[in-house]
């Protein structure tokens, strides 16, 4: 089953519901060489089910020193393919390695 590494709306158990019908169990964890900034949202369906108009989006740095918190979930193949449809087009899903050592997938800010 695949890792997801979430730091935003989608550790909202209502965005769960949403997004996949049940609440998912995570763990903590960090994303090493990342910030966080926010990005604002316009797509009325992902507004509806966030609230929010503005999400946070983390960009690389490349400095080690740097990280981010949030959580780790273990997902099945169709939930990562229903967070594809869930995340605008200002994210891409990147696989990379968390601060515990777990690979686990993490939607960042898509070149632009």
């Amino acid at each position: 089953m695949p890792l997801l590494f979430s730091y935003g709306t989608l550790r909202d158990p209502a965005v769960q519901q949403a997004n996949y019908g049940r609440e998912l169990a995570g763990s903590d964890d960090r994303l090493p060489g990342y910030t966080v900034n926010l990005l604002e949202i316009t797509d009325p369906q992902v507004l509806a089910i966030s609230g929010q108009t503005h999400h946070p989006i983390v960009v690389e740095t490349g400095d080690r020193n740097d990280s981010v918190a949030g959580t780790v979930f273990e997902i099945t193949d169709a939930e990562l393919i229903a967070t594809d449809g869930y995340e605008v087009d200002d994210y891409r899903r990147q696989l990379t390695t968390l601060a515990s050592g777990k690979q686990a997938w993490v939607y960042v800010q898509a070149p632009q």
